[in-house]
């Protein structure tokens, strides 16, 4: 297993905690993860997209010019797609992009790339940002910085962390996505993942396994 300090909000070593070897310590399938990452920025995707075809453009109903004896090329409508305000020919209709992923599928790149991130020692584990229960922008960066200086960061919340959210959203470089909403995407986009201790239990289904400042 890997060992990552757990932080306080003063940025002092509160304790340990020990991060399941077949979660942050698995092989990363590149080529899986690609697939996984790519299916889930094409479910992003609106698919609202829509050119009108010769048959949906507004006029031309009239035939420009007779057939014969003009010496130009036979026309039956000026909405034909050479003509300027004609049709799209081929162009792209409503469809869904969404492409089918099984979770397991998802569940093996999304251990790849926190494991990835955890042997570069890029996973961080943290008490909380604000101590009280008054949100503070100001106090929530301050226990960032003492964890990283990475340009972009993701912090993994719990679903009931309100405090630390509304201290956090308003950040530019820092991500905040619940814990059950973990996502390769996310994960590799980021330069560093920050968990708070709840959310990491959140994360993993139990406690995971800690160790007290002082060996308790």
């Amino acid at each position: 297993m890997t060992t990552v300090d757990v932080l306080n909000v003063e940025g002092n070593k509160a304790g340990s905690v020990e991060l399941p070897a077949d979660i942050f310590d698995a092989q990363a399938n590149i080529p899986l993860m690609h697939q996984v990452v790519v299916a889930q920025l094409a479910a992003a995707r609106q698919g609202t997209h829509k050119t009108k075809t010769r048959g949906e453009v507004s006029g031309g109903g009239k035939k420009p010019y007779k057939q014969k004896g003009t010496g130009r090329a036979r026309q039956g409508s000026t909405r034909a797609p050479q003509f300027a305000g004609g049709g799209v020919v081929h162009g792209p209709v409503p469809r869904d992009y969404s492409q089918r992923t099984p979770k397991k599928m998802k569940a093996a790149a999304l251990r790849g790339a926190l494991s990835d991130r955890a042997r570069a020692g890029q996973v961080h584990v943290v008490e909380a940002f604000v101590s009280g229960e008054k949100p503070s922008t100001k106090a929530a960066l301050a226990t960032l910085a003492k964890l990283t200086e990475a340009r972009r960061v993701l912090v993994v919340l719990s679903s009931t962390d309100e405090l630390n959210w509304v201290s956090l959203r308003n950040e530019p470089r820092v991500h905040l996505i619940e814990a059950g909403q973990l996502n390769t995407y996310d994960v590799l986009v980021a330069d560093d993942v920050v968990f708070t201790k709840e959310a990491l239990d959140e994360f993993l289904g139990v406690p995971a396994e800690t160790t007290e400042e002082g060996g308790k």
